[in-house]
């Protein structure tokens, strides 16, 4: 008999035996929404057993550029009907949405998608957040005290720079010191003051020294209150921190997650990359860092099937590299490390869908320069071009985009009136399938690395995801062993014609195994 945990949910709150017993036992369960349910079981030392449906990660694949998915609204969208009997009204809709929902994602080619990879995957985020990352509190409040007495010298300089004390976080009254007290040339001026924004002040760096030090200030202030002051927030009375992870947030199937969003520790800037020095082992326990090596590239060559990309990288040719001999027309020995800068700029910029502008100011040359860049490339790669041509234009037919696992994401702005949202809809389109597929190659290796580590008996805990990198708690003793099962798991999770590469550090903390 299909069973609904919303039932024990609702109903049997206070027996916590009979609702671990059920959870445990192997009747056939439908719910909205697992990974509290999973995490309950977690938490009492018992297992979920034997989910066969999630309404809430159906509907999310259904249409995952919905503003929420609220079990009401989707009951009313999807033509449930109203239950008059209150009590039992929950469990009856949501049993009669996951019929419905069902029979759409088999229709729409997504059964793989939400049975191999989504449900299984639900599990896998809820022990993550059971377990989370033991966090260095006073190695946090020493790094705050620390910014806090930069912040102070930082701010002394632009006082006595500017002539005089002000808010520096202002908008308003910094525009005032800049472009009134100091003269410094203006874009056009709004009812609410002159723009300070960061692209704003990029400019403005050779004008004046006082803008490298509003910039590190900023900086500085984000980190503090952002980094610091956020993270101390968040750290359980366990010493850890519990982020929780979401799967039916983003558009292109990425996980995200919050409190805090670990997604966001910064890693551009040497200052920001010393705070993933404060996540650390536990105590005599060492962490894996893996991170898949030029994932979304990989997946472009597979999928547009461009036989120069694919030989590059079956060759282990560095690509960046091999792009930049190629648009700048010389030997790779002459290639030099600004060039293949920019060309690794190109590298990822082509698959975002990024035009002449922006590419230039990314790379800092002019717009006709960044255009011959990206003619360059596409004349080297042209089953490049040709799969972002005909990716847009089965958009437009179709009015979606879909991964490798048929995971789709529906682009209506292809067909607004406005060319702005035009133009917004066409990068859309090119980008989500690589993205996509990188998200859904990166679940599938979490799900299969759980499983394994759990088949061997290797006590060695998954507990963070960060874009195409995986985090794991290791017992010394172990280390070959679970190294060893982690790559092979991630570099096999899926066939492709270009192979999966994975790469892994070893550390006491993040920033160390990094």
């Amino acid at each position: 008999m299909m069973m609904v945990l919303l039932i024990f949910r609702r109903y049997f709150s206070d027996d916590r035996e009979l609702i671990l017993s059920f959870m445990n036992s192997e009747t056939e369960k439908r719910t909205f929404g697992a990974k509290p349910s999973y995490r309950y079981a977690f938490e009492n030392g018992s297992e979920l057993k034997n989910i066969k449906f999630d309404a809430e990660i159906a509907a999310y694949l259904l249409d995952s550029i919905a503003s929420d998915y609220e079990p009401d609204k989707l009951c009313a969208a999807y033509g449930i009907p109203d239950i008059s009997d209150e009590e039992i009204a929950p469990v009856i809709k949501i049993s009669l949405l996951s019929d419905v929902l069902a029979d759409l994602i088999a229709d729409q080619g997504m059964a793989e998608l939400l049975y191999d990879i989504e449900q299984p995957l639900t599990e896998v985020l809820a022990s993550m957040e059971t377990t989370g990352v033991k966090t260095d509190t006073e190695g946090v409040k020493k790094f705050g005290e620390m910014l806090s007495s930069e912040i102070d010298e930082c701010q002394a300089e632009i006082f006595a720079m500017a002539g005089r004390e002000f808010n520096i976080s202002s908008p308003k009254q910094l525009g005032e010191v800049l472009f009134n007290d100091l003269g410094l040339p203006a874009k056009k001026k709004t009812k609410s003051g002159y723009s300070t924004n960061a692209e704003v002040l990029e400019e403005l760096r050779p004008k004046h020294p006082v803008i490298d030090h509003i910039l590190r200030y900023r900086q500085l202030t984000k980190l503090n209150s952002t980094y610091v002051d956020g993270l101390l927030k968040t750290v359980a009375e366990d010493g850890r921190i519990h982020s929780v992870f979401k799967q039916t947030e983003t558009r292109t199937g990425r996980i995200s997650s919050t409190e805090p969003n670990m997604q966001n520790i910064p890693v551009r800037t040497e200052l920001g990359r010393e705070m993933r020095k404060f996540f650390i082992a536990d105590s005599e326990r060492v962490l894996l860092d893996a991170d898949y090596s030029q994932i979304e590239l990989r997946i472009m060559a597979h999928m547009c099937g461009d036989k120069n990309m694919q030989q590059a990288f079956t060759d282990g040719t560095d690509i960046h590299t091999m792009t930049a001999s190629q648009v700048f027309d010389m030997p790779p020995i002459m290639v030099t490390s600004s060039m293949r800068s920019a060309a690794k700029a190109v590298n990822f910029g082509i698959i975002y869908g990024i035009g002449a502008f922006s590419l230039s100011k990314d790379i800092g040359v002019s717009v006709a320069e960044a255009d011959k860049y990206i003619k360059n490339y596409l004349s080297n790669y042209p089953a490049v071009e040709k799969f972002m041509n005909d990716t847009v234009d089965n958009a437009k037919e179709k009015g979606y985009v879909a991964t490798m696992f048929g995971r789709r994401r529906a682009v209506p702005e292809l067909k607004a009136s406005n060319k702005m949202l035009q133009a917004a809809g066409k990068r859309i389109a090119m980008n989500t399938p690589v993205q996509g597929s990188a998200a859904d190659i990166i679940k599938i290796a979490m799900v299969r690395v759980y499983r394994k580590l759990k088949e061997e008996n290797l006590d060695a805990k998954l507990i963070l995801q960060v874009h195409d990198e995986l985090n794991f708690n290791v017992v010394p003793g172990e280390e070959e062993l679970v190294q060893k099962t982690v790559i092979e798991e991630m570099q096999n999770a899926w066939p492709m014609s270009v192979q999966l590469q994975a790469d892994c550090g070893w550390g006491s903390n993040w920033l160390e195994a990094h």
